[in-house]
């Protein structure tokens, strides 16, 4: 079951929880040395998207609204012992299913471009670094 929570009903364990997986991702096995707390995981127009077991998240997503209006996913990552069993691409379809009537935009690292395409998303413009990791705009208009 995806457990789907807006950033201002967040609890202590939820938040904690959150930052253990991007940590364990980001951090350790991408080495990103750039902060990963940015100020949008507690907003009111964010929500957050995980599955967890007994060891907590093992697949999580957020999408928050930037403030160009548009709905921004982030922050996709599978912990390492659960990779390959589909579990962001489920994450990926329940955002398309709460949110695909309007448009989505994301960052991808540039690895990823056709994963994401197999979600509607096109490139939307050139690559760039970001934490030190190549990336690619991407965007799936509204009903796409």
């Amino acid at each position: 079951m995806i457990r789907t929570i807006a950033g201002a009903d967040l609890t202590a364990q939820d938040v904690y929880d959150i930052w253990r997986i991007r940590d364990a991702v980001f951090a350790v096995e991408q080495q990103v040395e750039e902060e990963d707390v940015d100020g949008r995981d507690l907003l009111s127009t964010t929500t957050h998207l995980w599955f967890t077991d007994t060891d907590g998240p093992t697949s999580y997503l957020r999408v928050y609204v930037g403030s160009d209006g548009i709905r921004h996913i982030g922050r996709v990552c599978t912990r390492k012992d659960q990779r390959g069993q589909g579990l962001s691409g489920r994450l990926m379809a329940e955002v398309t299913g709460l949110w695909g009537d309007g448009e989505l935009q994301l960052n991808a690292q540039a690895y990823l471009e056709q994963w994401y395409a197999s979600f509607g998303y096109v490139r939307s413009g050139d690559n760039y670094l970001e934490a030190g990791i190549v990336h690619v705009p991407m965007t799936r208009r509204a009903g796409g």
